[in-house]
C-alpha cells in the first residue's frame, strides 16, 4: 500500500468544476494496483481516505497527526492482508489479527516493536478508525473489547469506556527523562564547538556555534518543544532580570507554536537567559545589520516585523 499526499496546486487544468475540498497535505492511501474500486467495489484504501479527510472536521487539525493517523491505518491493514485477513473482516477473524499484531509489536523483529506508549497511541488511532466505520456502517464487527471503569478526581466520580487491548504504564513522573547535569554541561559546550574542559575544539565544523550554545542550554532550562523554540522570535524572549536571581523566570509561549495551538506558559533560569541575551545583542544583532539576505521572490512578499513586543506587533503595516 502506498502512500502520497494530496496538493491543491494547478487544479484549475483538471477539468473540475470547483476546488477540491481536500485539504492540502492530506495523505492519500494507494494499492499497489493504483485502483481505487474493482468488481467487489470500493477498496478498503478509499474507505480509509474517506475517514482521513474528515478528521479535520472531527477534531483533528495538524497534518503531522494525519500523516500519522494514515501510517498507523496502513501498518494494520498490511498486516491484516498479510495473514488473509479484511480490514472490515468478522469480529472473530480481527479477533485473531488484534492478538497476532500485538505479539508481532511486543516480541516480534526489534524494529517493529513498540514501546507501550506507542503501541497505546495505535490502539487509540485504531478504536477510532472502527468506531467511525461502524458509524458510517462501513462494519458491523470491531476488534477491541472494553469494559467500564470509574474515575475520580476530587468529589467527581466519572464512568467511562477503557479499551482492554491497551498496556499498562508507568505514572507520568516515573518515565519523565532529564539529562544529567555533567552531560547538559558537555551538550551545551558541544553545540558550542568547546572541548569538555572548555577549550576551543580546532576540529569542530559547526556553524553559528555561539547561537547554538546559547539557544540548546535556553530550551534545557524551559523546556520548550522543538517547534516551540523553532519558530520563537526574538521579540518573544522574556526580559533579562536587572540583576541575577534564584528565582525562575517566566515564559509565555505563544499558541501559534505550541501543540495543539493552546497558550500555555513554562520557566528559565537566569543563566541561560543571560547567555541567550548576550548572543541577542552581539552576535545576532551584528549579522542582522549586515545581512543583505531576502527570501526568493517565489516564495511571495516577505513578512516585515515591527513594532514588535513580548504581546505582538506589526506585519508589513
Amino acid at each position: 500500500m502506498l502512500m502520497t499526499f494530496f496538493s491543491s496546486a494547478g487544479w484549475d487544468s483538471w477539468g473540475l468544476a470547483s476546488k477540491p475540498v481536500i485539504p492540502d497535505r492530506m495523505p492519500v492511501l494507494v494499492d499497489d494496483d493504483l485502483l481505487f474500486e474493482d468488481g467487489a467495489g470500493l477498496r478498503t484504501t478509499t474507505v480509509l481516505n474517506r475517514w482521513l479527510q474528515e478528521l479535520p472536521g472531527n477534531g483533528c487539525k495538524s497534518p503531522e497527526s494525519w500523516e500519522a493517523y494514515a501510517r498507523i491505518a496502513r501498518d494494520w491493514t498490511v498486516f491484516l492482508g498479510e495473514r488473509g485477513i479484511q480490514l472490515f473482516d468478522s469480529r472473530a477473524e480481527l479477533r485473531r489479527g488484534l492478538s497476532s499484531y500485538a505479539v508481532h509489536r511486543s516480541h516480534g523483529p526489534l524494529k517493529a516493536r513498540f514501546a507501550a506508549s506507542t503501541w497505546n497511541q495505535h490502539v487509540s488511532v485504531l478504536s477510532q478508525l472502527y468506531s467511525w466505520a461502524e458509524a458510517e456502517q462501513y462494519t458491523s464487527a470491531v476488534p477491541f473489547t472494553y469494559r467500564q471503569a470509574l474515575t475520580a478526581y476530587g468529589d467527581q466520580v466519572r464512568e467511562q469506556e477503557v479499551n482492554l487491548a491497551r498496556r499498562r504504564m508507568p505514572r507520568p513522573h516515573v518515565t519523565i527523562r532529564y539529562f544529567e547535569k555533567d552531560f547538559e554541561d558537555l551538550f551545551v559546550k558541544g553545540l558550542g564547538g568547546l572541548h569538555p574542559d572548555g577549550s576551543e575544539n580546532c576540529l569542530h565544523r559547526g556553524r553559528t556555534t555561539a547561537r547554538n550554545a546559547a539557544v540548546g542550554g535556553f530550551v534545557l532550562s524551559s523546556g520548550l518543544r522543538r517547534q516551540e523554540f523553532t519558530y520563537l522570535l526574538e521579540c518573544e524572549v522574556p526580559p533579562l532580570p536587572p540583576r541575577p536571581t534564584a528565582l525562575p523566570i517566566w515564559l509565555p509561549v505563544p499558541a501559534g507554536v505550541t501543540k495543539g495551538r493552546k497558550f500555555r506558559t513554562t520557566w528559565t533560569t537566569y543563566g541561560p537567559l543571560a547567555k541567550l541575551h548576550q548572543y541577542l545583542r552581539l552576535q545576532r544583532a551584528l549579522a542582522v545589520e549586515r545581512s543583505s539576505w531576502t527570501p526568493p521572490s517565489q516564495w511571495g512578499q516577505p513578512l516585515v516585523a515591527t513594532e514588535t513586543d513580548a504581546l505582538g506587533g506589526r506585519v508589513n503595516g
